[in-house]
């Protein structure tokens, strides 16, 4: 016999639970499975542990600078309370989630492995459930690149990182994307010696050069080494960890770390999902097609979050609940379309992302004003001595809309909804230019950055 529902939601990361309040404030009857921790990947594994470690490397880094006039003594760094207090993040988040749930009416909260069965059928360890509305918000997980020894050699992903609790010799991390830096950065500032390895010639490639370049220079300036071009990337045993090799034809060729941490990309969890029985049409990688609404090839089943490809952050995630819950419950025609992309890379200084990347807007066929500007000429950046980085804008010339930013400096991952939140609201760029900010604030360079556009830049 099987259990009957209004909804099953499999997966309990960011889009599964807040769907879940309003579909039972709705007085739909609804089951969320998770087959292990509430909240995702973004609590437990992702954004609030690991942001968590930066902000004690911060503190370190902070502590060892002498040109505040701020004297302290031998910088130390405990891992196993810096561990500690980022698993407590963790624990306390999920705990609330667990508590909002456990009181939420109308919602049975179920563990186990959930599986598709049929386009309305999904079983939980042998027990048989069914609905019409089928949402999959089962996530993603790290990838393991298909690389020359990889499985003969012990290597570690973000979620062994966020429960590592002492300090490697060397830690030689592969990837020199988001993951990547973030872990490098701050395991340099905890004490440990860093080398990144990137295949491509230069970290970040989705970035404009300008931004690549600006990063590579200031993780370099703080002691780590950076192998771009790696193209013979592989892996050997060795009595002190692990042989990194790096290059077969130029540079030394081999790296030999305490530990690696493999930060190569994510793959989503779709494959022991039970599909191919739902008739759930998938693409090459396993993420699970979806159109502007997020419905998949089956009426009735929709995908959010990590699984579908179509965004791989925690804030996407939630932005495709709210897509699917206002088209459902409130007549509303929202669709993935309507999304500006935004997103931020959490080294020190931070990245802050706005829509498209000049090299982007170019290839797409705009006719692009272009304007940038140093960090070193923001007061606040000044004042705090954190002046590496820089701004840049991307507007189109005839319509006069942003197409895209990137603030590259102190609270740039803050400042950049300024002119996301114009781009959401399909404002031009003299909307911005001519508001009054706060001042001193990063985000006061904006107007003078959009004013840039109409000054020769291009």
């Amino acid at each position: 016999m099987s259990q009957t529902f209004d909804a099953i939601i499999i997966g309990a990361g960011q889009a599964g639970p807040p769907l879940a309040g309003r579909l039972t404030a709705a007085g739909w009857k609804v089951a969320l499975v998770e087959r292990k921790l509430i909240g995702g990947t973004c609590v437990n594994t992702g954004c609030m542990p690991t942001k968590a470690l930066v902000a004690s490397a911060y503190a370190a880094h902070l502590a060892r600078r002498q040109d505040l006039g701020v004297i302290v003594g031998d910088v130390r760094v405990d891992m196993k309370a810096v561990a500690a207090r980022a698993r407590k993040v963790a624990d306390d988040a999920r705990e609330r989630n667990e508590q909002w749930l456990g009181k939420m009416k109308g919602l049975t909260l179920l563990r186990g492995h959930a599986r598709l069965t049929g386009p309305s059928q999904v079983e939980v360890d042998g027990v048989a459930l069914t609905a019409p509305h089928i949402f999959l918000n089962v996530g993603g997980r790290a990838s393991v690149p298909d690389m020359p020894g990889v499985g003969d050699v012990p290597h570690l992903d973000n979620t062994d990182m966020v429960a590592l609790d002492s300090l490697p010799d060397h830690l030689v991390v592969v990837g020199g994307s988001y993951i990547g830096l973030e872990f490098a950065q701050m395991y340099a500032r905890f004490g440990a010696k860093v080398t990144i390895v990137e295949r491509g010639e230069r970290l970040i490639a989705r970035e404009d050069p300008e931004i690549s370049d600006a990063i590579r220079a200031f993780v370099e300036a703080e002691g780590i080494t950076v192998r771009t071009d790696a193209d013979c990337i592989g892996f050997k045993p060795h009595p002190s960890g692990v042989i990194v090799t790096v290059a077969c034809r130029n540079g030394e060729p081999e790296v030999v770390g305490s530990h690696v941490l493999l930060a190569v990309g994510r793959r989503p969890n779709t494959d022991d999902l039970g599909l191919d029985a739902a008739g759930v049409a998938t693409d090459e990688r396993g993420y699970i097609k979806v159109d502007d609404r997020l419905a998949t090839s089956v009426p009735g089943i929709w995908a959010l979050g990590d699984c579908n490809g179509r965004g791989a952050f925690t804030h996407t995630a939630y932005n495709d609940f709210e897509i699917v819950a206002a088209n459902l419950l409130d007549g509303a025609d929202r669709r993935l379309g309507q999304r500006i992309p935004g997103y931020a890379l959490y080294t020190d200084p931070p990245l802050g992302r706005a829509g498209m990347t000049e090299t982007e807007a170019r290839a797409k066929g705009h006719d692009v004003l272009v304007s940038s500007r140093p960090m070193s000429r923001v007061g606040r950046a000044v004042e705090k001595g954190e002046t590496l980085g820089l701004m840049k804008v991307v507007a189109d010339r005839a319509t006069r809309h942003i197409l895209g930013a990137a603030i590259l400096g102190t609270s740039g991952d803050e400042a950049i909804h300024g002119i996301l939140d114009a781009m959401s609201a399909g404002e031009p760029v003299d909307t911005l230019r001519w508001a009054v900010p706060v001042h001193p604030t990063v985000s006061e360079l904006i107007p003078t950055l959009l004013l840039g556009l109409d000054q020769g830049s291009a």
